[in-house]
């Protein structure tokens, strides 16, 4: 289990940063995924994390590369 960031991506659509439709940001221990949907399955609350607020939760990322989504389970 990770503890885990989520946020939305303000700068979707510029070179690098996914398409126009990649509107979430997830964090894993330092490593940023950029995916279309987000499914969390635990517990959340929401935080500041810097200058933006995150959902912040607990888990294990698993990543469906076929539907862009990033699955946050127990």
């Amino acid at each position: 289990m990770a503890l885990l960031h989520i946020r939305y991506n303000q700068t979707r659509g510029k070179p690098g940063r996914g398409t126009v439709d990649h509107v979430w940001r997830v964090f894993e221990d330092g490593k940023e995924y950029l995916t279309k949907n987000v499914e969390i399955n635990v517990p959340c609350k929401g935080g500041k994390t810097g200058a933006d607020y995150s959902i912040i939760c607990e888990g294990t990322l698993r990543l469906d590369r076929e539907t862009s989504t990033a699955i946050v389970s127990a």
